[in-house]
């Protein structure tokens, strides 16, 4: 345990890339969104109540917050594309920097995930920073209470950061080729799997499914991914070049 906190403090010898740049690129999404949305009159639908027809506003859900996630993802890729043959140079294994590095995107999603879901609280309470802009509730995804926003969010950082590890890991691994091999099997699995719902005309069960899906639910089904993608380049980091 002691070697895997090692190789997770290795990564922070450049805590701006980790620990402030993310940080960075949000502020500059929030402070761009909400200038817009001060500028631009808030939408208002009509709702039939039993006392008569009521106005209400119209959510305002930006979007922008998802650069952070992006980040996360590009995070991954250096963690193991760029950093690798350095860390492997101190001694360490791959296996052992592999995991280390995912203790690193545990601990950096387990903290940016409670942050992120004070900010949500905070944006509740002050109708929407002023302006009734949602930045940090996301539609269907980031709407629930503030510890289901902290794990969902949790969850997904932890996900994009991992799988930003395998794209590194297949670069080092097998090179440009081998990562556009990827990136086209990837590609081709979802083709098949659109063919297949389209010949079955499945596409009305698949939406009921994932519209069924409670907050809780669809974390779950993300976390599942995300340790498949954890043991994926696990096995596949065995014979990664240095």
């Amino acid at each position: 345990m002691k070697t895997l906190v090692k190789v997770a403090r290795y990564h922070l010898v450049q805590p701006w890339q980790y620990l402030v740049m993310p940080w960075v690129i949000l502020a500059f999404s929030f402070l761009v969104s909400l200038v817009v949305y001060a500028l631009v009159p808030a939408d208002h639908h009509t709702v039939l109540t039993a006392h008569g027809a009521v106005s209400v506003l119209n959510d305002r859900y930006t979007g922008a917050s998802s650069s952070f996630f992006i980040y996360f993802l590009v995070l991954g890729i250096q963690s193991i594309g760029r950093s690798l043959p350095f860390g492997l140079a101190l001694g360490v294994s791959r296996r052992t920097y592999y995991t280390g590095t995912a203790l690193l995107a545990v601990g950096l999603s387990l903290a940016s995930g409670l942050a992120l879901a004070i900010l949500q609280v905070i944006e509740g309470a002050t109708n929407g920073w002023g302006v009734q802009m949602s930045f940090f509730r996301i539609a269907f995804v980031l709407i629930g209470p503030w510890y289901m926003t902290w794990l969902s969010t949790f969850v997904g950082l932890t996900l994009l950061f991992v799988y930003g590890m395998w794209y590194g890991i297949v670069y080092r691994r097998w090179g440009a080729l081998g990562t556009i091999a990827f990136i086209a099997a990837q590609v081709t699995v979802a083709l098949v799997a659109v063919v297949i719902i389209s010949l079955t005309h499945g596409w009305t069960g698949v939406g009921h499914f994932f519209t069924g899906l409670t907050a809780a639910g669809l974390t779950g089904l993300l976390a599942v991914l995300a340790v498949a993608l954890l043991a994926g380049g696990q096995v596949t980091i065995r014979r990664a070049a240095i």
